[in-house]
C-alpha cells in the first residue's frame, strides 16, 4: 500500500522536523496539554508488597505500561498524597525523562488505579489533541532526534521538564488526527501480526534444534541400530554398544572455577588473559573477547583452574548447566563461578552438545536450589549421567550436529532479520503519517464498506 504526499508544506522551522502540510499547526508540548506537564513525587517511598502499583522508566516500553515491570507498590495513604500533584488517568502520556529509555513513552489504557515516580513526566492532552496521536508523535524519529538533541547529561542521559514541555509537536485537525490514529491502529497490527509469527517461527526453530541434538546424542544416528536398556527410566533406550557413565567417569577432572574473592585477581589491562565468569557463557559460545581479564602470573597462581583449549565450561548459576568449549584465545586465562570440566579422551564439542540437551538439564533442575538465582553443587554434577558413544561416533556426531545447528541458526538469523525489517518499517510508517510525509486522509474511504 502506498499514500501519496500532501500538495502543499511550509517550513516548520524546526530542524528535526523538516517540512509539515500548509494546514497543519505545529505547537509546543505545553500549548497541547489541559493541564500542565509534571512529573512523580521527588522522594523515595516505602516499598510494599501490596498496595498500589507504582511505576517508573522500566515500565515504560513500546507505547505501553507493563504493570509486570512494576517498581513495587505503595501504601494508599502514599498514593492519595502523591494524588494531590498528579493522578494518572485514562489517555495520559508518560515520558521517560531520565536514565538509558530518555524520550520512551507509554500511554495509560485503562482505569486502574497506580502512580508513577519522578523519571517519568506526565502530559494530558486537551480536547483538540488525540492522545493517540501524540503517543504516535512522540515516538516517531523526528520526535527522538529532538528528544536527543535537547537532552543533557549528568551521571546519566536526561531532559529537563521545562524542556520537555517546550519541544514541538505536530497539530493536523482534530478529525484528520484520529484518521491517521485509525491508519496507524490497522497498518501497524498488521506489522505486529507478522513480527509474531516470526517470533513463533524462532521458537519452533529452538525447539526443533533442542529435538534434534537430544535424539542424536541419546539414540545416535543410526535408525537401525539394535537398542539396550540404559538403566535410567528418563533416558530409555541407548544403542547396544554405547555406555552410560557418570559424568566424573567421562571428565579426567571436574572443578569449580576461583571462588575466593575472584575479584581479586581481575585486571584493568584489556590485553591480559580472559577470566571468564558464568554470564559470559552461552550454549557453545564464550564471548572472551568481552570478557573480564586477568594477568597471566595471577592466572599461574591459580593453576587448577587455568584455562586449556577444548576444555568445558559450565555455568553454575544464573543459568545453570549451559555449556561451551573453551577456544584456543583463552588458553592460559582462568574462570570464576563456573565448573570447569578438563579435556580428555573424548570430543568436547560432542559433550558440549550433550550437557546443552534436556539429558543434563533435567538432571540439573533436580539438584538445583536457590529462588532469586537457581544454582547448583559441582557434588551432584559429577555423577550426572551422560549416554558415551565410542569416539569415533561422538566425531561423527558432532559433524552431522555441527551441520544441522548451521542451518537452524541460519533459519533464525533471517528470521531475526525480518523482524528487524518490520519493526524499521512500523516505525517508518509512524514517522511518515504523523509529520505529514503521506496523506492518509483517504484512508477512511479506503475501509468504508
Amino acid at each position: 500500500m502506498s499514500f501519496p504526499a500532501y500538495e502543499n508544506y511550509k517550513d516548520s522551522d524546526i530542524d528535526w522536523l523538516g517540512d509539515v502540510p500548509e494546514h497543519w499547526d505545529v505547537a509546543a508540548i505545553k500549548h497541547i496539554v489541559s493541564t500542565p506537564v509534571t512529573d512523580g513525587p521527588h522522594e523515595t517511598p516505602e516499598f510494599i508488597d501490596e498496595g498500589i502499583p507504582f511505576v517508573s522508566a522500566e515500565a515504560v516500553s513500546s507505547g505501553e505500561i507493563d504493570f509486570g515491570k512494576k517498581r513495587s507498590c505503595i501504601s494508599q495513604a502514599n498514593h492519595d498524597r502523591y494524588c494531590l500533584k498528579y493522578k494518572p488517568q485514562l489517555g495520559d502520556i508518560f515520558m521517560v525523562k531520565s536514565g538509558a529509555t530518555t524520550g520512551t513513552t507509554a500511554i495509560v489504557d485503562d482505569k486502574r488505579e497506580f502512580n508513577i515516580w519522578s523519571p517519568l513526566a506526565a502530559i494530558r492532552c486537551d480536547k483538540n489533541s488525540h492522545p493517540k496521536f501524540v503517543l504516535n508523535f512522540l515516538r516517531s524519529r523526528n520526535f527522538q532526534e529532538g528528544v536527543t538533541v535537547n537532552w543533557s547529561f549528568g551521571t546519566q542521559q536526561n531532559i529537563g521538564m521545562n524542556v520537555i514541555e517546550n519541544l514541538q509537536v505536530t497539530r493536523p485537525p482534530l478529525e484528520e488526527q484520529k484518521t491517521i490514529v485509525s491508519f496507524l491502529d490497522v497498518e501497524t497490527s498488521k506489522i505486529d501480526a507478522l513480527v509474531s509469527e516470526q517470533r513463533r517461527l524462532i521458537e519452533l526453530l529452538k525447539e526443533k534444534r533442542q529435538a534434534v541434538i537430544s535424539h542424536a546424542v541419546t539414540k545416535g544416528l543410526n535408525p537401525n541400530a539394535p537398542m539396550k536398556p540404559s538403566g535410567i527410566p528418563w533416558l530409555g533406550d541407548v544403542p547396544e554398544h554405547w555406555e552410560v557413565k557418570r559424568l566424573k567417569h567421562v571428565s579426567p577432572f571436574i572443578s569449580v572455577g576461583i571462588v575466593v574473592n575472584p575479584t581479586s585477581y581481575t585486571s584493568e589491562d584489556s590485553n591480559d588473559l580472559p577470566f571468564i565468569y558464568g554470564g559470559d557463557i552461552r550454549e557453545g559460545v564464550i564471548d572472551w573477547a568481552n570478557s573480564r581479564r586477568i594477568h597471566p602470573d595471577a592466572s599461574a597462581t591459580q593453576e587448577k583452574t587455568q584455562l586449556e583449549a577444548d576444555d568445558l565450561l559450565v555455568v553454575r548459576v544464573g543459568a545453570p548447566g549451559v555449556t561451551a568449549v573453551v577456544p584456543k584465545e583463552c588458553k592460559g586465562g582462568n574462570c570464576a563461578s563456573v565448573m570447569l570440566m578438563r579435556r580428555g579422551d573424548f570430543s568436547s564439542n560432542w559433550l558440549c552438545f550433550v550437557m546443552n540437551t534436556r539429558v543434563v538439564r533435567f538432571q540439573v533442575e533436580i539438584v538445583e536450589y536457590g529462588a532469586a538465582q537457581k544454582q547448583f553443587n559441582i557434588a551432584h554434577a559429577v555423577n550426572f549421567w551422560v549416554p558415551v558413544p565410542d569416539r569415533a561416533e561422538q566425531d561423527e556426531l558432532v559433524a552431522h550436529l555441527d551441520k544441522l545447528v548451521g542451518e537452524f541458526d541460519q533459519l533464525q538469523a533471517e528470521a531475526e532479520r525480518a523482524i528487524e525489517l518490520l519493526q524499521e518499517r512500523r516505525t517508518a510508517l509512524i514517522s511518515a503519517a504523523v509529520t505529514g510525509k503521506i496523506d492518509v486522509r483517504g484512508f477512511a474511504l479506503m475501509e468504508s464498506p
